[in-house]
Parts: C-alpha cells; sequence; structure tokens
C-alpha cells in the first residue's frame, strides 16, 4: 500500500466519522432546538434528518409524548376547616419547545414536574379551600339531598368534572406561561378522611338515607292505599252494575211470568184457578211434618170437595 492509498483511506475515514457528527435525526416523538455555542438558533425543529456543524453546534431533543406526573397524596383543607388527603396526578405534554429549554434549567424534565406539581398542589388547595366537606365528597351543594344512587366516595361526575375543570383552566395558563408545557388532564384519584371526618360524614349520610327511607315508605303506602281506594270503587261499581242487570233481568223474567199466567187465565179462568190451587196443594202439603189448621168449610179445599170448585 502506498501514500496515496493510505492518504485516501484516510481521507474516507475522515469524512465518514464527520459526516456521523454532522448529521442527526428528530423522531416523530421528539421535537429539537439547535444551538449555536450556547446561544439556541433554530427552534422546532422537523422530524427527519438534519445536518448540524461538530463542535459549533449542539442540538437539545425532547420527547413530545404525553407524560404523566403521579404525586404523593397531598393534605387540602375544606371551607369549613375539615382536612382532606387528595390522590391525584396529572398529565402533560411540551407545548412550546424553547420556552421549556429556557424555564426548566435546559428543558430538566425533573425541574419541570416539581414546579408543575407545586402548581397544580396550589389550584387544588384553593379549590378545595371553596367548597364544603360534603361538597367535595358527594359532589353535592349544602342546600341538595342526596340522590338514591349516591354513595360516599362517589360523586357526582358533573360537579367533579366541572370542578377539575376550573383547576385545569388555571394551571394550564400558568404552566403554559411559565413552563412552556400544556396540561392535559388533571385528575383525583382518591379522597381519604380522617376517622373523625368520617364519622361525621358517614353520621350525616346515614341520616339522609333515613330520611329518604322515611319518604320511600311514605310514598309507597300512599301509593297503596291509592290502589286499595280505587279497588274498592271498582268492586262497588262492578257489584252495583250486576245487582242491577240481576234486577233488572228478574223484573223482566217476573213481568214474563205475569203475562204467561196472565195469558192463562184470560183463556180458561176455572182451569187456571184449579192449576194454581193445585200447586198450593204441593207447596203446602210438601213436607210430612207441617201442620195447617183450617176450618172444614175453608175456600182452600174447595177443589178436593167438588172438582168444579164450587160449594
Amino acid at each position: 500500500m502506498n501514500f496515496k492509498s493510505s492518504a485516501l483511506i484516510a481521507l474516507l475515514a475522515v469524512l465518514i466519522v464527520a459526516g456521523y457528527v454532522s448529521l442527526y435525526t428528530v423522531k416523530e416523538t421528539e421535537s429539537a432546538i439547535k444551538l449555536k455555542f450556547g446561544e439556541v438558533v433554530t427552534t422546532d425543529i422537523e422530524p427527519g434528518l438534519h445536518f448540524k456543524i461538530p463542535v459549533v453546534h449542539d442540538i437539545k431533543k425532547f420527547d413530545i409524548r404525553v407524560i404523566t406526573l403521579d404525586s404523593q397524596p397531598e393534605r387540602f383543607i375544606t371551607s369549613e376547616q375539615k382536612s382532606l388527603e387528595v390522590d391525584s396526578y396529572v398529565q402533560w405534554r411540551i407545548a412550546d419547545t424553547l420556552k421549556f429549554y429556557t424555564a426548566n434549567s435546559g428543558g430538566d424534565f425533573f425541574s419541570a414536574n416539581q414546579v408543575l406539581g407545586s402548581r397544580v398542589n396550589a389550584a387544588l388547595r384553593d379549590a378545595f379551600g371553596d367548597k364544603s366537606l360534603r361538597e367535595v365528597v358527594t359532589g353535592l351543594k349544602n342546600d341538595q339531598k342526596l340522590p338514591a344512587t349516591n354513595i360516599i366516595g362517589s360523586a357526582d361526575d358533573g360537579e367533579r368534572d366541572a370542578l377539575m375543570e376550573e383547576v385545569l383552566i388555571k394551571v394550564n395558563r400558568v404552566a403554559h406561561e411559565e413552563l412552556g408545557i400544556e396540561v392535559l388532564d388533571i385528575r383525583v384519584k382518591a379522597i381519604d378522611l380522617p376517622e373523625q371526618v368520617s364519622d361525621d360524614v358517614f353520621r350525616r349520610m346515614r341520616s339522609e338515607r333515613e330520611q329518604l327511607a322515611r319518604s320511600f315508605r311514605s310514598e309507597g303506602q300512599r301509593q297503596a292505599e291509592i290502589i286499595s281506594a280505587n279497588a274498592d270503587q271498582e268492586r262497588t261499581i262492578t257489584l252495583a252494575n250486576a245487582y242491577r242487570e240481576a234486577e233488572k233481568i228478574r223484573g223482566e223474567g217476573d213481568a214474563e211470568a205475569a203475562k204467561i199466567y196472565a195469558d192463562a187465565y184470560s183463556k180458561d179462568a176455572d182451569f187456571y184457578a184449579f192449576y194454581r190451587s193445585l200447586q198450593a196443594y204441593r207447596t203446602s202439603f210438601g213436607d210430612s211434618g207441617d201442620l195447617m189448621v183450617l176450618e172444614p168449610d175453608s175456600d182452600f179445599f174447595r177443589f178436593l170437595k167438588d172438582q168444579t170448585g164450587k160449594q
């Protein structure tokens, strides 16, 4: 190998190394800024392959995916000076790369989490400080009644969401201005009550439950009485209609029988009198134990004395 070959190989090696240190890649999940001797010259570099001058330029890359800050539970005080231990988490991401870099010691995520955590705790402290214990636990105003489906620890979603939305708006405004980040969500995972406070809450909720149960029982009794009264009224109406119909049918039957009797009497009065007397005999002497005391010349026996019924 001669001198020219060695020089060519050395030149190629230098070019390869220079190309390696001069090119850099920004991923889809990253945002980058370019510094020249420590001063920012380019911000929000798009994903892809880019060029830099070694030694002169320095590249800072930042993960722009959603980051979850799961803080330690903090103790807050309600409007009536009752303490609560609140466990919450925050989801955020970088919104302004340059501001994030300058505000957080060169883009230090630990520093950003520390500052953001303190801002969230301050906002939660203000929010819970304006609410009563009942509003925090149940999500209801002090003058609102507890719904039948509500239980302790499961506050009304609408009220809880509204509270956290207020906190989110407040924190997001400050975080964007101070840290260059966007706060996407703030959620309360759990609210723990001190033993004495828990007893007070359970006692009050038990009282409300008992009141609700009494209201349900009273309403049930009222509905039962209404149903019973309606049933009695319906029964009375049905019986009255049935009795009226029966009397109508009986009257029509009696009228028809009277008409038949009248027709028979008009056709043969003597036979009709004889037939009616036989019916009277059958009715009177149907039971062997019956005893009748009549005068011998009573008109009742006229057909026994004479078949024509004449004395």
